[in-house]
């Protein structure tokens, strides 16, 4: 065996494997994740899952990580779950976020007449304040997404982002 790595299944969460598709389940709600790769195998055994590999390549074994990454972050989602703090930050024209479904509008950007939009993954539930984005949920990819439509619809363009570093930055992850 080339590669080899263990995560052991924490209280309260049962993962179960249908083929290639891995099934997370707890208290806060059920995730599923394709661990399908050439030369990766995935098992469980004895309350862990075993991901590993007999390869030497540099991407099979860097894949044998990554899925060890992946399954941990399951555990965790479904267990406490995950929230991201974003910081609104603006010097002249104050930002106004409204939440309207699956998006947050953002108007007043810089000034200008027209409204920025970011769209929020499903399965994401996001709070806005004043100053401040909440974005809570239990599939850490999803957030980390909303949080990048968030960051990216207030990219400035055209200006010298030293002098205007208005925008929605992520500030914690937790």
């Amino acid at each position: 065996m080339a590669s080899e790595r263990r995560v052991t299944i924490p209280g309260g969460v049962s993962i179960e494997l249908d083929g290639p598709v891995l099934k997370v389940k707890g208290p806060k709600g059920q995730l599923e994740r394709n661990v399908r790769f050439p030369q990766v195998s995935v098992e469980i055994e004895d309350g862990e899952v075993v991901v590993s590999t007999a390869s030497d390549r540099k991407r099979v074994m860097a894949m044998v990580g990554t899925y060890e990454a992946h399954i941990r972050n399951m555990c965790t989602g479904v267990t406490t779950g995950f929230e991201y703090r974003m910081k609104v930050v603006y010097s002249h024209f104050p930002i106004q976020l409204k939440l309207q479904g699956n998006r947050i509008e953002i108007t007043n950007f810089l000034g200008e007449k027209k409204s920025r939009f970011a769209t929020i993954e499903n399965g994401v539930t996001a709070k806005v304040s004043n100053d401040e984005i909440v974005l809570t949920g239990i599939n850490k990819e999803l957030l980390g997404n909303s949080s990048a439509n968030i960051e990216h619809a207030t990219k400035i363009r055209k200006r010298d982002p030293r002098i205007f570093q208005d925008g929605i930055y992520l500030v914690t992850r937790g």
